[in-house]
């Protein structure tokens, strides 16, 4: 595979942008709780198809929805301090830049 088409301006060598606005820091960090929240739910088994009753696969479509907004409602209430910690690790990466 020949790689030297690639253009730089294309491929930015930093593939993150940097965030300075704490309040988009901590919307960064809340978003990462909610899919991490909403993973830890799934496999919880919240929301499954109780045998013998079901709509199919269009329940379990709309079944991770609701997860995702279980999430969502979670880390809104206060979440269990996932965000937190990652809102701090990014302050504090962005402050020694």
């Amino acid at each position: 595979m020949d790689f030297s088409a690639v253009n730089s301006r294309v491929l930015p060598l930093n593939p993150q942008p940097e965030v300075r606005d704490e309040a988009a820091l901590k919307q960064v960090a809340q978003e990462f709780e909610a899919v991490f929240l909403s993973e830890m739910l799934k496999y919880s088994g919240l929301n499954a198809t109780p045998e013998g009753f079901g709509g199919g696969a269009g329940e379990d479509a709309y079944s991770g929805l609701l997860t995702q907004e279980y999430a969502r409602a979670i880390v809104e209430k206060g979440g269990i301090g996932v965000a937190e910690q990652v809102f701090e690790i990014l302050k504090q990466r962005n402050s020694e830049q």
